[in-house]
């Protein structure tokens, strides 16, 4: 599903932005050979799989895994197929496993991949691989999220998150308030019966899905920049969140896709550079300082601006 700009609002502000999904609305995204993500996410459950597949000491996240291939082979059964037991199929991308060992004809660098991963965790590798979604468990009756399949985080570590509270994961994050006050609130909610999503947006100058803080550069905005250069090189950053309910454990899969465009693309009409010019407008020093917004901030307003028509 697109980023939806409805979701955009000005005054801007940290809020949960949580809306109920239609039935039968999709929360899925199958990957296909050749794509972004596919590409992005095989190289980090490559190179660094104990930065992306994470899980609280303890925690059994078998109950989470299968809800989340049930519902991955009732969506979206032409990309995905889970026999309830141990036959675990992607067929975008030419592998399956079968009680733990990899069977297909598909890319070899997948099969290198999935195969250098401990057997427990090849399963969530290859669902993670085959949906371009990131995935999180959030256990409702404690607000923690003990469980994380995570290759493309927006500058934060997945690492530094795994088993902590809901408050704990956005105490980084600026004007955090209303999130944090609400997060036991929000943990019961998503872990309920109903499915849930939102939209979170950014710009940015950084190109990539993947933006651990380790692999991520801090070179600034460039100052000599002027409005249009600066507009061509940055990027329209965006994320779809929905909630997978599995009440029955209080739990839910919490699905992360995030998607990037330029921003010259990304921003079509002059009624979309207009709600963006009024969000970007009206955030707070912490939020532009926390999104890395400052500098760039004037010169991204005078382009949605002139984009606006106004």
């Amino acid at each position: 599903m697109p980023f939806d700009f409805a979701s955009i609002s000005a005054p801007f502000r940290m809020q949960p932005g949580l809306r109920r999904l239609a039935p039968g609305t999709a929360q899925l995204t199958p990957n296909r050979l050749g794509e972004r993500a596919l590409f992005e996410k095989l190289g980090v459950l490559t190179a660094h799989p104990g930065q992306a597949l994470l899980a609280a000491p303890g925690f059994d996240a078998m109950p989470s895994l299968h809800a989340l291939a049930s519902h991955a082979t009732a969506e979206h059964p032409a990309a995905f197929e889970w026999d309830g037991a141990g036959h675990w199929q992607a067929h975008h991308l030419g592998w399956s496993l079968q009680q733990g060992t990899l069977v297909g004809d598909g890319p070899p660098e997948i099969a290198a991949c999935l195969r250098a991963l401990p057997v427990e965790w090849r399963a969530a590798g290859l669902i993670a691989l085959a949906f371009a979604e990131d995935f999180a468990v959030i256990d409702g009756a404690t607000a923690h999220i003990p469980w994380l399949a995570v290759c493309l985080p927006s500058h934060w570590a997945p690492e530094d998150k795994i088993g902590r509270h809901f408050a704990q994961v956005h105490a980084p994050v600026a004007d955090n308030q209303v999130l944090v006050a609400a997060s036991d609130h929000l943990a019961r909610l998503v872990t309920g019966t109903d499915r849930w999503e939102r939209f979170v947006w950014t710009i940015t100058r950084h190109p990539q899905l993947s933006q651990h803080p380790q692999r991520c550069d801090d070179v600034p905005w460039p100052a000599d920049a002027g409005v249009d250069a600066l507009a061509a090189n940055a990027f329209f950053r965006t994320e779809r969140q929905t909630f997978v309910p599995l009440p029955e454990h209080a739990q839910a899969v919490f699905t992360i896709h995030v998607d990037m465009a330029p921003l010259v693309d990304a921003i079509k009409t002059p009624d979309q550079a207009r709600q963006v010019h009024d969000a970007l407008a009206s955030m707070s020093p912490t939020v532009l300082a926390y999104r890395g917004l400052t500098d760039p901030r004037d010169r991204l307003l005078a382009w949605l601006a002139a984009r606006s028509g106004a």
